[in-house]
């Protein structure tokens, strides 16, 4: 165990955010009645005191669902005001914010709301308009529809290419530093099943008692869950038949556009309509949240990624339906100018939740499967 000397120590560095988390958890850790609700109450009970490394891991395990919030006796008006989900979700953001690379955009979190998604995604869009303008009409569709007329096939393979790589270096990175702060040792592959398993059905977004999560009262509600399993699978989905594409294009010569009876259009067409109607139900439901669940700090950030998602998926569908128009060069500008936004803001967005989410997870696992120290020290 830590000397008292040392609890004093860390106590007095954490962050005002996680100094409340670290209040909270006492808290709920001398009461135990959440905790067969999720992950985070059976991971509390393996500490006593809570330093920043666990409270950052406890807050990346919490999926936000509500339910401890409504059970909870000492929930406001008392006069401890536990507020578990709150609390989690202004200590995530310190944690996207810590950790982000490089160091110095990590306050990007706190400005990266829906104005500046859109904006990013208008100003790439123009600026494409613009290129194309150089070399050809921007209202006159190249005969048979043939995207790679208005925008060269190479030119755009660099610049998204760049930018994909770009984004997944710098989630990779933070979430590397995130897992060696705290690391809880090898992986099993029982533990690295358990997770996958987790994270790919959403299990924790059940809420506490499995019949969902608690998102404007104290009723239980199942579409949040469903909304996010129809945002995260129709958005790879629409990855999947990007990567289909590019098979196509290299290693078979077949260049776009596709018949709509080719797999990368009927991927991207199922992945396009599921990304949609999920991001106007997470949306929807975003907005009539009751704000004592979450930090109203975050809003613009979550609507912004959001409507980067919406955005994507219906510009993409549009453009399947319109790709023989005298408009497809400008709508594929706006269609490419949204996903590059996307692509840019993408480290920096709420898209890192899930990937911060997905280790905390594992962390867990890996865990929940070792000896908990305190049970060992009682014997």
């Amino acid at each position: 165990m830590q000397s008292l000397e040392t609890l004093i120590q860390e106590a007095s560095a954490l962050a005002t955010h996680e100094a409340e988390v670290s209040r909270v958890l006492q808290i709920c850790n001398a009461c135990r009645y959440c905790e067969g609700f999720c992950a985070v109450f059976p991971a509390m009970t393996h500490r006593l005191e809570f330093g920043q490394a666990d409270i950052h891991f406890l807050a990346n395990l919490c999926h936000n669902c509500g339910a401890c919030l409504y059970s909870c006796q000492y929930a406001p008006p008392h006069e401890f005001a536990v507020n578990v989900p709150q609390a989690m979700a202004r200590v995530r953001l310190d944690t996207y914010t810590r950790y982000a690379w490089p160091n110095a955009l990590g306050a990007l979190y706190q400005r990266n709301g829906l104005t500046l998604a859109l904006a990013t995604a208008i100003c790439i869009a123009i600026l494409l308009s613009l290129a194309r303008l150089l070399n050809g009409p921007i209202w006159s569709a190249p005969p048979g529809g043939h995207f790679y007329a208005v925008f060269p096939h190479g030119t755009l393979a660099g610049m998204f290419g760049i930018a994909f790589v770009y984004a997944t270096i710098a989630l990779t990175v933070g979430v590397s530093r995130f897992w060696r702060n705290g690391a809880p040792g090898p992986a099993s592959a029982a533990a690295l099943k358990e997770a996958a398993h987790d994270a790919m059905s959403m299990r924790y977004l059940g809420g506490g008692h499995g019949e969902g999560c608690n998102n404007a009262d104290d009723a239980f509600t199942l579409w949040r869950r469903r909304f996010h399993h129809l945002t995260f699978y129709g958005f790879m989905l629409c990855f999947a038949a990007t990567c289909v594409a590019t098979i196509y294009h290299y290693a078979l010569h077949a260049e776009a556009p596709y018949s709509v009876t080719s797999l990368p259009v009927l991927l991207g067409t199922v992945g396009g309509v599921g990304l949609a109607a999920g991001c106007i139900g997470l949306g929807v439901l975003h907005m009539r949240r009751n704000p004592a669940q979450g930090d109203s700090a975050q809003r613009p950030m979550d609507l912004g990624f959001i409507a980067l998602l919406l955005l994507t998926s219906l510009t993409g569908l549009a453009l399947l339906g319109w790709r023989s128009s005298q408009g497809m060069p400008l709508l594929l500008a706006f269609h490419l100018g949204v996903v590059m936004a996307l692509f840019l803001t993408m480290p920096y967005s709420k898209f890192a939740h899930g990937v911060y989410r997905g280790a905390a997870l594992l962390k867990w696992s890996i865990e929940r499967r070792q000896p908990n120290p305190l049970r060992l020290s009682d014997d």
